[in-house]
């Protein structure tokens, strides 16, 4: 065999372009495809290609802004309140995320909420993260506190665990846990990420949401958090978490 050269030795390790952009916590691979599709990745002064390697060595931009390669992995459980919008392409948005969230490290959300809605969302820039958790496939539970405009019947409950059809998106969703705790106040454990997926189905059995909230996503609990307030999770919660999208991430 043959010994390798000083070159090779010291060639850097390389790594798929998108997988990269993840990796510093731009955005998830996916969005990380259609960024590179979109020509606002270039690397060395040249516009990406799909599917091209990269390696630290590299001057990698994104709309023009030098990334600085890979940083430390940051979890957060954070409270968002009611007004702020996640998405911030939204031109229209009063109150974004991004300006709420008072963070150094630039941070993406791992399912999003509705600005009517309020309660946890995992904030991060571990984009393998936000793959694993936002494949639906996966089933990964949320679970919210539902409140209505007016008494849950028995029927309407049931209808909802079994599943509905929506006809605005075509699709029936999933079967999910509900529990009654109030008179028009339900817990609800869902297991996929349809838009606006309580409201449409309030809707399709006579009842507007009037208060959402979520209270947990998958191994992480809203717990003591007020709104606008956030924590790093703890080691403990950060191995169940990955541990849960372990499969995913094979």
């Amino acid at each position: 065999m043959s010994k390798p050269t000083d070159r090779q030795s010291i060639r850097p390790k390389s790594t798929r372009l998108n997988k990269y952009l993840a990796e510093c916590g731009i955005c998830s691979r996916r969005d990380a495809d259609k960024l590179i599709e979109e020509k606002v990745v270039t690397v060395n002064g040249k516009d990406a290609v799909p599917g091209m390697q990269v390696s630290q060595e590299d001057e990698i931009r994104v709309r023009g802004k030098l990334l600085q390669g890979r940083e430390q992995k940051v979890v957060l459980a954070y409270y968002k309140p009611v007004g702020v919008t996640c998405t911030e392409r939204d031109k229209h948005a009063r109150i974004k995320i991004r300006d709420e969230l008072k963070y150094p490290v630039r941070l993406t959300y791992a399912g999003r909420l509705d600005k009517d809605s309020e309660g946890l969302l995992i904030m991060t820039n571990d984009g393998g993260l936000i793959d694993a958790m936002m494949r639906g496939a996966n089933r990964h539970e949320k679970e919210y506190v539902v409140k209505v405009n007016k008494a849950l019947t028995n029927e309407a409950l049931e209808k909802m665990r079994a599943g509905i059809y929506l006809k605005e998106l075509e699709l029936t969703t999933r079967p999910c846990q509900i529990t009654q705790i109030g008179p028009n106040t339900m817990r609800m454990i869902l297991t996929q990420g349809v838009n606006r997926q309580i409201r449409r189905m309030c809707a399709a059995v006579g009842y507007e949401v009037k208060k959402l909230l979520r209270t947990r996503v998958m191994t992480v609990d809203l717990a003591k958090l007020k709104p606008g307030e956030y924590r790093e999770l703890s080691v403990q919660e950060r191995e169940a978490l990955y541990s849960a999208c372990a499969p995913a991430q094979k």
